[in-house]
């Protein structure tokens, strides 16, 4: 099995990082629209432009797995035919700031599909997802 690994930091304190990563609004600014619960258990979707060509239907079906706030949150993460997947992101004071681990992992290394789909979201969790997440902290005010 194969994963993305992303580690940045974040200028700004972990509860706030949480806040971002867990607030249904602030995670569809960011991420994707979804119907997202920080409540373990809680199943949701995101949703997003389909790609007929592999098999994807614009919806990703997620559970939340396991939840510590505001330590780590993981979710499961599935769309198209076969793609079954875990995200998982861990925050550690650093500093003034926060240390944000990204893991998404259980990527098939036999599926030319599947490692495809792992390309693209690498990009995406390392370019213009950081970026974005990046943003909507910057936008946001500070949390009491």
């Amino acid at each position: 099995m194969s994963e993305i690994r992303s580690e940045s930091f974040l200028a700004h304190p972990p509860e706030k990082v949480w806040h971002v990563l867990t607030d249904p609004v602030l995670l569809a600014r960011w991420l994707m629209p979804n119907n997202f619960e920080a409540r373990l258990g809680h199943q949701f979707n995101f949703t997003t432009d389909p790609v007929p060509s592999q098999g994807f239907d614009g919806v990703v079906h997620c559970e939340v797995l396991a939840l510590d706030p505001p330590r780590m949150l993981q979710i499961s993460w599935a769309g198209g035919h076969t793609l079954r997947t875990t995200v998982t992101w861990r925050l550690a004071p650093e500093g003034t700031g926060t240390k944000l681990l990204l893991v998404h992992d259980g990527f098939d290394d036999g599926d030319p599909q599947q490692l495809a789909t792992m390309q693209i979201l690498g990009g995406g969790w390392r370019g213009h997802m950081a970026r974005r997440l990046q943003l909507t902290l910057e936008e946001v005010k500070e949390q009491d």
